[in-house]
């Protein structure tokens, strides 16, 4: 502590303000899976009904790193929007950063800043795709349900998706409607003369349950939009049934690319930065083009980091080159930096929750260099929602495992990681919009209610906030005092 000043009698604050490094194992969360048996004692907890089921991937993995990490800090659940509410990762990270009363955007734009297109302000947006499809008969007509997609590796489905793309461009054209391509048979489309993009998907998600869908306004100001999309997306079914292009693929025995969908439609509307938001400056390790562009559109200094190989083999390695590029951003003077990994999440949507125990041990080797860091850092280690890899759903709002670790952190009791065990740690169940004022007070970094240095409340103590500046070109005398 420094001196009192003139006249006081209370210490200067010393400034021992920390970095905040936010660390999300993207869909970490899990169910229980009867594959995944052992041991009650190796999660930590009395034998009981609640293990009858199994464990989850985060209880059954050998977690060395974690466990030791978990033992000098405190945990408990994260559950973004509370019990039963399953949230998509942008909308979770849109809480998360503190955005949660703000109106999000629509995914589509952030995908497309992601990719480098330039949107404009008030101006529809929607994300396309090019998808294959079956018909049924109905009493009102032919349902068509979505069967696949353009696949990943192979050329020639991607070729045939980019010469039916060109065919469509009079559909397009007719409807006034920009075509921004993004591989694989997928576009961001934009309406000049839609200034909100206050619609529904037509993208049905849930393919098994729902066929392609009417896309209907979710305000008044979509209802125009809404008419024209259905419009352009029934001509552009009529013109795919039509072409030469999926007439041969048909002969070849290769279903046709026959519908195009749309989803997450918005528009991108004022709003104040990460640092106008929460008082510090952000940075990220960005792993997808969802995450380059959430950078973009809220301010933050971001690093990409592509996630390349085999789960399983590199997920390790990869989160470690995260991790030092984190370190790189926090030595040069970030105040905060989110890291993503994409890992956990995709293994979990692969309905194999050993293969899923088997990528969170691969992570846990590659966290090792965490307990030197967190001696200088406020480090969280979390997920943004459960990707459970038994039953037939995509997200849950299962709880997900909430670690923090740090100077300022007192240790609770809990020794081991997982859910079940991290059920009895100190934070109880924090949802997403409390994420960041919690790591924010341990960084010594805490909003002082009562206190207005900015306009906006923000979520930290500001750094920046607007200094007074005057220019004493010409001080007056004492004589004239």
């Amino acid at each position: 502590m420094k001196p009192p000043g003139y006249g006081e009698d209370q210490p200067r604050f010393s400034d021992d303000r920390l970095p905040v490094i936010l660390i999300t194992l993207d869909g970490l969360g899990d169910r229980p899976a009867p594959e995944l048996s052992g041991a009650s004692a190796n999660i930590g907890m009395a034998p009981g009904p609640m293990l009858a089921a199994g464990l989850t991937p985060s209880e059954a993995a050998s977690t060395p790193v974690l466990d030791g990490l978990t033992e000098r800090g405190a945990c408990g659940w994260h559950l973004p929007f509370g019990w039963g509410v399953a949230p998509s990762s942008e909308v979770a990270h849109w809480s998360m950063f503190g955005y949660e009363d703000i109106a999000f955007p629509g995914r589509a734009v952030l995908e497309a800043l992601g990719a480098g297109i330039d949107v404009a302000a008030h101006q529809a947006v929607t994300f396309a795709a090019l998808r294959t499809s079956r018909t049924q008969v109905a009493p009102n007509g032919q349902t068509v349900w979505i069967t696949g997609r353009v696949a990943r590796s192979d050329d020639a489905d991607s070729n045939d998706a980019a010469a039916l793309w060109s065919e469509l461009e009079p559909v397009f054209a007719q409807h006034a409607v920009g075509v921004h391509h993004l591989g694989r048979g997928e576009a961001i489309l934009t309406f000049t003369e839609h200034a909100r993009g206050d619609i529904t998907d037509s993208d049905p998600f849930f393919e098994d349950f729902h066929p392609w869908l009417r896309v209907r306004p979710t305000s008044p100001d979509g209802e125009h939009l809404a008419a024209e999309l259905n419009a352009m997306l029934i001509s552009a079914r009529q013109l795919l049934l039509r072409s030469q292009i999926n007439v041969s693929r048909r002969a070849a025995g290769k279903p046709a690319f026959d519908v195009v969908t749309t989803k997450w439609s918005g528009s991108r509307e004022e709003l104040p930065s990460f640092e106008e938001l929460t008082g510090v400056a952000g940075a990220a390790i960005t792993s997808s083009r969802l995450y380059q562009g959430l950078a973009t559109l809220l301010g933050m200094t971001s690093v990409h980091h592509g996630f390349e190989g085999d789960l399983v083999a590199n997920a390790g390695t990869d989160i470690a080159a995260r991790l030092r590029l984190a370190e790189g951003l926090i030595d040069a003077g970030a105040p905060f930096v989110h890291v993503h990994t994409k890992a956990t999440d995709e293994a979990g949507h692969t309905k194999r929750p050993r293969f899923k125990a088997d990528v969170i041990e691969s992570i846990d080797s590659g966290l090792v260099g965490l307990d030197d860091l967190a001696r200088r850092a406020i480090i969280a280690i979390t997920g943004d929602h459960a990707t459970p890899s038994t039953h037939g759903v995509i997200h849950t709002a299962d709880p997900t495992p909430l670690l923090i670790i740090g100077p300022t952190v007192r240790p609770d009791r809990v020794t081991k990681f997982g859910e079940a065990p991290y059920r009895d740690g100190w934070y109880g169940n924090v949802a997403a919009r409390q994420l960041l004022p919690l790591l924010f007070g341990h960084a010594n970094r805490p909003v002082f209610l009562g206190h207005r240095a900015t306009p906006r409340q923000t979520l930290a103590l500001p750094d920046n906030p607007e200094p007074m500046t005057f220019n004493d070109v010409d001080p007056p005398s004492t004589a004239s005092l």
